[in-house]
């Protein structure tokens, strides 16, 4: 076994297909070594979330999680995993932050409720006081190395902060500035993302390359609708009306078009499945739009772009009356991430100087 991987050799292996083995199985070894060497430690806090991301982790397979966390990464404080409890287990995880300022990268699972001085999420005490997520968040995050926000309600406010959100939730971004942070999302996460982010700013005590919606690249620069076992259908312009028939479902409200992850590929449960392989729809789940349209509708304007949005019919009119939704969101997500138009052009010229 070699002592060290290279970045190239990471990146490969994380966008590899993991139905064999989980990434962990993988990354196991080095990053045992690379804790070991002083690797930079992990707290992980909870707010408003329903814990899915923490369960979602905890279905990591080969190894199983127990190895996970004792030998892949450098945990050092979970709240559902703590041994200890009560003021114990809040003095610990603030005493890690203070033995390693900038030095430790701060976990943070679940939307930030503010309103009312964030009173409405309360995860502990400390010194006699009540002490609440946004509290725990300003003081922990502004201490981090990096914040890595795991699930879409910490990365982009997801349920909780969608309206009428009356605790006044928020994604991690507006509550700390000036500390770097790299968003993990999906509702949950896939185990494979949330370990290969940790592993890679272990492994080289920085963070991965990421989009423009300040996801790594290693997991979500692919487009579902590219790698999709339903595209057949869809070229071929067969669209189901119901669930369960064959066809593409981009009438049922898939929203594959514009949704960025390898689920496709890297599937779920062990490599067993993925959403529209078990007949749902993909709905989007890791974008920053999610949950805030119809899950189960066609959609009538597709997101193409912070702040943009454009019709069905502005962007399929000039494709010829094709699935008018399904190519234009398809192009769309392509001009988004340079496939096609003026940056992959631009990078061409570049690239041919």
């Amino acid at each position: 076994m070699p002592t060290k991987l290279s970045r190239r050799d990471f990146l490969r292996l994380c966008a590899g297909s993991a139905a064999a083995i989980s990434l962990s199985g993988y990354l196991a070894p080095f990053i045992k070594e690379a804790a070991a060497a002083g690797g930079p430690p992990v707290l992980w806090i909870q707010g408003g979330s329903c814990t899915g991301c923490s369960i979602s982790i905890l279905n990591t397979v080969h190894p199983d999680i127990e190895k996970v966390i004792t030998e892949v990464i450098s945990l050092r404080y979970h709240p559902n995993l703590a041994a200890g409890a009560g003021n114990l287990v809040i003095e610990e995880m603030y005493k890690v932050a203070a033995e390693n300022p900038k030095k430790f990268f701060l976990v943070v699972e679940g939307a930030v409720p503010v309103a009312d001085d964030g009173v409405y999420c309360i995860i502990g005490e400390r010194n006699g006081h009540h002490l609440t997520f946004l509290k725990a968040v300003q003081e922990l995050g502004s201490q981090a190395a990096g914040i890595l926000n795991f699930g879409t309600c910490s990365a982009f406010g997801g349920f909780p902060a969608t309206p009428p959100n009356p605790t006044d939730c928020k994604p991690v971004k507006d509550i700390v500035k000036n500390v770097p942070i790299v968003n993990v999302p999906g509702c949950p996460p896939h185990p494979d993302w949330m370990v290969g982010t940790i592993a890679h700013v272990i492994l080289y005590n920085e963070l991965p390359e990421l989009d423009a919606f300040g996801r790594p690249t290693m997991f979500f620069d692919k487009i579902i609708h590219d790698n999709c076992q339903r595209r057949q259908y869809f070229d071929n312009a067969i669209f189901a009306k119901n669930f369960g028939e064959p066809g593409c479902m981009l009438e049922l409200g898939c929203k594959g078009p514009f949704a960025h992850c390898d689920s496709t590929t890297r599937l779920w449960n062990g490599g067993t499945n993925w959403c529209v392989k078990a007949g749902g729809v993909c709905i989007a789940c890791t974008e920053p739009q999610f949950p805030a349209w119809p899950i189960y509708e066609r959609l009538p304007e597709l997101p193409v772009a912070p702040g943009i949005t454009a019709t069905v019919d502005q962007i399929g009119g000039v494709l010829a009356g094709l699935a008018v939704l399904g190519i234009g969101g398809h192009l769309a997500g392509n001009i988004m991430t340079g496939r096609i138009g003026p940056k992959k052009n631009q990078d061409e010229k570049e690239g041919d100087e």
